[in-house]
């Protein structure tokens, strides 16, 4: 009974094992389809699918652009004044302090004054001395006069010689000559007495401007020696409510700037807030630093609350050029190009290459710049990167305003692309 029972059991796995080899031969194919479909289908349908995930894409838009140059620079006085002393001598009095405010010939100083006293004392003593010798030498004249005159007439009655007479006549121009003499030598005096005078009027340090003390470099009994060098005893500025803001400009910015354009500028001291200023003069003379090239620039500004200091560190924005209204794309855009396309030839072939074909590239290479102006942006479309030819403007480096091109406001221009996906 138990032989009879397997021996019907492996007839019906017998029977039953072309079916099932059938339906193995059936699978395998249609195995392979399903995956060569798949495969397929995750190759290409990202490329469509997912390019807007691909490209970091900005609308371009609207509006204002401000195109500026930075510069550099400090703030200083309208007009600084440093003060010393023509003299040499020991400071009896120091008459002011730093931040003091002076007016104009108020005695900041004063030397020492009793050598300069007794030179001027002495002139005028030679000078009365040599007025004295002046009236002597007329007297001499106008007694050589009339000793001429008796001479002559004597002598026409042939009372005295000849001789006698050119006597008389030679000690008259001696005396005449001696008044001259005199008298030049009284202008002599005169002028060494307004020299001791100018001199002892130095001895006062004045203030030639009125304005306020930034400096003071004097102190009572300091000795000044002003023979080969004179010392700065004070540094007076003008007026602090009326500075300028001196910048230097890089050479390649200097065709752009002009006098009389507006400006702001910053200031570390007061951190958030802009001054207004414009530029009131473009100097022509060079200045060359490690190889860079600048000219300086006078910005004039208002200091009537006295916030801005002398010497503070400023930095400007010049403008140069504003437009009111102007198609505006980021510079990045400008800087991006796609990957070029890789070679046909290094496409795969043979059987796999049939199943899954490479992806088709729609990155082909574009020149970027054509004509002068003229660049090539990439836009977003459909899902796909198209290259467009526009004509740009000015720039404030971070914006560029669109001239003329087939781009319109809204248009998605690419700056970036992730090219690990």
């Amino acid at each position: 009974m138990h032989v009879t029972s397997d021996k019907r059991d492996i007839q019906d796995v017998l029977a039953a094992a072309p079916v099932r080899g059938r339906w193995r031969r059936r699978l395998v194919p249609a195995a392979l389809a399903a995956a060569a479909a798949f495969g397929a289908w995750a190759w290409f349908a990202p490329a469509v699918q997912d390019a807007a995930g691909i490209y970091d894409a900005v609308p371009a838009t609207r509006g204002a652009l401000l195109v500026t140059v930075i510069a550099t620079g400090t703030v200083e006085p309208t007009n600084l004044v440093e003060i010393s002393s023509e003299l040499s001598g020991t400071l009896r009095a120091v008459n002011v302090d730093h931040n003091d405010q002076v007016t104009v010939g108020q005695e900041l100083a004063q030397l020492d004054t009793d050598k300069l006293e007794a030179a001027l004392a002495h002139s005028r003593a030679a000078l009365e001395a040599r007025r004295a010798r002046i009236a002597e030498a007329e007297a001499t004249v106008n007694e050589a006069q009339q000793q001429f005159a008796r001479i002559a007439v004597l002598a026409e009655r042939a009372v005295v010689s000849e001789q006698s007479l050119q006597a008389a006549q030679a000690a008259l121009s001696r005396a005449e000559a001696t008044v001259a003499v005199t008298r030049a030598d009284a202008k002599v005096a005169e002028a060494d007495l307004r020299s001791d005078e100018t001199n002892l009027a130095k001895a006062c340090i004045c203030s030639p401007i009125a304005g306020v003390v930034l400096e003071r470099n004097a102190d009572v009994g300091q000795i000044v020696a002003s023979a080969l060098q004179a010392p700065v005893l004070f540094t007076i500025a003008e007026d602090l409510r009326q500075m300028e803001l001196r910048v230097d400009v890089d050479e390649a910015d200097m065709g752009v700037v002009t006098v009389g354009a507006e400006a702001s500028f910053s200031v570390e001291a007061h951190q958030g807030r802009l001054y207004p200023a414009r530029i009131a003069e473009l100097r022509y003379a060079p200045q060359t630093i490690d190889g860079v090239v600048t000219y300086q620039a006078i910005l004039s500004i208002d200091n009537s609350d006295l916030s801005l200091r002398p010497g503070m560190t400023a930095t400007a924005e010049i403008v140069v050029e504003r437009i009111a209204d102007a198609l505006l794309i980021p510079n990045a855009a400008l800087r991006f190009a796609p990957p070029i396309a890789a070679e046909e030839g290094a496409k795969g072939g043979g059987l796999l290459g049939l199943l899954l074909p490479r992806r088709p590239s729609d990155q082909q290479a574009v020149p970027r710049e054509g004509g002068a102006g003229t660049r090539t942006v990439w836009v977003l479309k459909d899902a796909t990167a198209v290259p467009i030819s526009v004509e740009t403007g000015a720039t404030d480096g971070t914006m560029t305003a669109i001239i003329s091109g087939a781009l319109a406001a809204g248009d998605k221009v690419i700056t970036d692309m992730d090219e690990a996906r």
